[in-house]
């Protein structure tokens, strides 16, 4: 049955438009690059988790081609990526974004939709720096306030966050905590604050 609806007969993967394909993602995943680096605002090092695109983008690229060309591997593919866990927590909502976008890259590439991919992803990529720059000339320049408090062995979390409310609340027009890490020797805060002009 399963031969009769074609289902065993693998298509033939063309090894020349795979490198084609790969060549054209490797130059978009450095564009992204670029761009994350220029435009991004996260607050974690830009720098080293701009280097996960070019990997993310070819990679994806590379299981597309495979799973459109054999339904066993697409089958065995998904069984083995059901497994796979990634450990990193995306903390910002911009990170997952830019991700996104490369795996968007990978699969259209993958799809054989090399055009259709060039084009909507500079379009996309200008769309978004334009967002950018009319943002940060929108409003004032907000800060970054980093604490990184050396918690001793009775060092409660609580109170010291109660406290550090405390003082910026006096000092401060208004404060957004945007991360909150918890380590063994003690606590590492972000604040975006809006300050009070002197």
């Amino acid at each position: 049955m399963f031969n009769e609806l074609g289902l065993t007969q693998d298509a033939p993967l063309a090894l020349a438009p795979l490198l084609i394909n790969l060549l054209i993602g490797a130059a978009l995943s450095l564009i992204l690059r670029w761009h994350f680096r220029k435009f991004g605002s996260t607050l974690s090092n830009r720098e080293e988790f701009a280097q996960v695109f070019p990997f993310v983008l070819l990679t994806t690229v590379l299981i597309i081609s495979i799973v459109k060309s054999s339904l066993a591997l697409s089958l065995g593919l998904v069984g083995a990526l059901s497994i796979v866990r990634f450990r990193t927590p995306i903390k910002e909502p911009e990170e997952l974004a830019y991700l996104f976008v490369a795996i968007a890259m990978g699969l259209e590439l993958g799809a054989d939709q090399t055009v259709n991919t060039v084009v909507a992803s500079i379009a996309i990529l200008v769309i978004m720096a334009v967002f950018k720059r009319q943002r940060q000339d929108a409003g004032a320049k907000n800060l970054y306030l980093s604490i990184d408090w050396q918690a001793d062995e009775d060092g409660d979390p609580d109170r010291f966050i109660s406290k550090v409310n405390g003082i910026m609340a006096n000092h401060v027009i208004s404060s957004d905590l945007r991360r909150f890490d918890i380590r063994e020797n003690g606590i590492e805060t972000t604040s975006l604050v809006s300050h009070k002009l002197s």
